[in-house]
């Protein structure tokens, strides 16, 4: 959660300071990649998934994510065990 305080926070404060500073504040903007460490749009969907508390799953395949719900099947092996 850290990170992505810090990552959207670098962007929204680049984009903020723009009029203050001029365009050299967007330079700013490429450290929230390091920050997410890694794809934005991956971290946003497990950010998603993290506050769905299981309500949802991630499902990546061929470098594209997905948010669906959980596959009925999974949850009854687990009980039926």
């Amino acid at each position: 959660m850290a990170r992505g305080a810090v990552g959207f926070g670098l962007i929204i404060g680049s984009i903020a300071a723009v009029p203050a500073v001029g365009p050299v504040a967007l330079l700013a903007a490429p450290l929230a990649l390091i920050a997410f460490r890694g794809c934005p749009t991956c971290w946003a969907v497990g950010l998603a998934q993290t506050i769905s508390r299981g309500r949802l799953e991630r499902r990546c395949a061929d470098g594209v994510c997905t948010l669906a719900r959980p596959r009925a099947e999974a949850g009854k092996g687990a009980a039926g065990s």
